[in-house]
């Protein structure tokens, strides 16, 4: 009854705010203009997943989603672990990066990096499908960098960065005090007051442009976790990239209305949840987090050369794994059919981005039509001013 409860006053306080596809157009000009749709792999695969699996969903997205606005295919945490004995998603020493410090795809999983050349042609097969590529990337510096001490690229050189008449290198930049709180064997912020810092930032989000990246998830800079300082510096690189990039914060605990007023203009989408998985716990407990956010009026603001997105996080749909798991997809999702539908409808009443997280190669009729109810994408594109009405 409390679902149904739940369910009655939020889609009726929409509705009466519903503006129809007449008044607004898909070819607004900007980046994000609506709120994105797409896949991501991490519900279904958390960091394990391969280059050919990774195509083989994007193939499916292209197939099945991408008529209904789904342009978005992201490969989550951790491309650049090996899958050898003894990784998981804390373990220390099992990263590839280069000389510069910089995270290169495992090529173990993803053989087309080899050589040097990143996501280049991952990206391109993803292009050819009609799509748009997608990484995650964690705060900062690896503290494999750190250890290693490697020296930092100067992109307007092509060499090592030099300032105060010597090179710098990654312990000059590294705050080991400011580790992730969630992977403290992973990576930990940069000094953006340094030049050296901010060359480093640039060489990041240089690399995923070459490489033809078209939206970045940055961990662990909000909510909890908030960096401001590299959120800013990340913002203004890629303000001057000659390739649009999506930017898109994570996570989001304990993120509030006047946190996202920090970033306004600075990104294109940011969470305001922890992760959320297949548990009406997780679910219920965004009605309260989408009603203050829509109350304080910031969805759909200003934001990096277009506009700005609260995110509800993934729907955890379909067939998944566990979070944490070195074990890909192996269990149907766990909400019920009206729990599903429930998470479906707040997501696009609140004009959360639609990020599916289910495996594709196994995605089942009812799943499929929650991800393409044509009332609900209706709504999630182009409705306004909605809010909670007790």
């Amino acid at each position: 009854m409390i679902l149904k409860a739940s369910f009655f006053i939020v889609f009726f306080t929409l509705f009466l705010h519903w503006e129809t596809s007449e008044t607004k157009s898909q070819a607004e000009i900007g980046q994000a203009s609506l709120p994105p749709r797409g896949w991501n792999s991490y519900d279904s695969f958390c960091w394990t997943i391969s280059e050919e699996e990774f195509l083989k969903n994007a193939e499916l997205v292209a197939l099945r989603l991408k008529a209904h606005g789904y342009q978005y295919v992201v490969v989550d945490f951790l491309w650049y672990r090996k899958k050898i004995e003894g990784a998981y998603t804390d373990s220390y020493g099992y990263d590839v990066i280069d000389e510069w410090g910089r995270m290169l795809p495992d090529p173990g999983r993803w053989p087309s990096s080899r050589g040097g050349k990143g996501f280049s042609e991952v990206a391109q097969n993803v292009h050819s499908m009609g799509l748009k590529f997608g990484i995650h990337v964690m705060r900062g510096l690896s503290k494999q960098a750190f250890n290693a001490n490697t020296l930092i690229l100067d992109t307007t050189t092509g060499k090592a960065y030099e300032e105060a008449g010597r090179e710098w290198r990654a312990q000059d930049i590294g705050i080991k005090e400011r580790a992730c709180a969630w992977m403290t064997n992973g990576f930990m912020s940069v000094n953006t007051k340094l030049g050296a810092g901010r060359a480093f930032l640039r060489s990041l989000y240089q690399q995923y442009a070459d490489w033809g990246v078209d939206f970045v998830k940055h961990d662990c800079v909000f909510g909890d976790d908030l960096d401001l300082d590299e959120i800013t510096v990340v913002s203004e690189v890629l303000n001057g990239l000659k390739r649009p990039i999506v930017y898109s914060l994570s996570p989001g605990t304990n993120a509030k209305p006047t946190m996202a007023k920090d970033i306004s203009g600075l990104v294109n989408m940011y969470r305001v949840t922890g992760d959320d998985w297949d548990d009406w716990n997780d679910v219920s407990a965004h009605f309260n987090v989408a009603r203050d956010f829509s109350a304080a009026k910031l969805v759909g603001v200003k934001g990096l050369k277009g506009k700005l997105w609260p995110d509800l996080d993934m729907l955890p749909l379909g067939w998944l794994t566990d979070a944490g798991s070195n074990l890909g997809p192996h269990r149907n999702c766990r909400l019920n059919l009206d729990e599903q539908r429930t998470q479906v409808t707040l997501w696009s009443m609140v004009r959360s981005p639609f990020i599916f997280g289910g495996d594709m190669r196994k995605i089942d009729d009812t799943t499929f039509n929650l991800l393409t109810n044509p009332t609900l994408l209706e709504i999630n594109w182009f409705s306004s001013n909605n809010m909670e009405v007790q």
